[in-house]
């Protein structure tokens, strides 16, 4: 049985949720990321903003200096815990309609898991 630990990404990027959108979109931008969980003022997880959102902030004429990445940001996020198999993320991601599950123990914020790594482990023949 392969687990959620064994794919994820630890190093995680995230942003705060009182971030501009601004800054945002150039953090995504320069990561080349198309999302990141979003943490409040003691790093618990809060959200999630992803280029969709901001590309929607920007359609509807935000004011990308101003406008907090809170305003913007999916929330409550669908997570996971590093023990979750594999086959069980990916459903999630299914029928969540999700691109990526964080994965939290407690109130800590471990690590991130897409559905390019679960793709990428299929092709490569890391899980069968």
């Amino acid at each position: 049985m392969q687990t959620v630990a064994q794919l994820m990404t630890r190093n995680l990027l995230i942003l705060h949720a009182e971030s501009s959108l601004r800054d945002a979109i150039a953090y995504l931008a320069t990561e080349h990321v198309s999302g990141a969980p979003v943490v409040n003022g003691t790093g618990r997880l809060v959200g999630a903003v992803s280029s969709s959102d901001l590309l929607q902030a920007q359609a509807e004429d935000m004011d990308l200096d101003a406008t907090p990445v809170s305003d913007v940001m999916t929330s409550p996020t669908l997570t996971v815990t590093p023990g979750t198999e594999l086959r069980e993320a990916a459903l999630a991601m299914e029928y969540g309609d999700v691109h990526r599950l964080f994965v939290v123990e407690g109130d800590a914020l471990l690590g991130v898991i897409s559905r390019s790594d679960v793709s990428r482990a299929l092709a490569t023949g890391q899980i069968s």
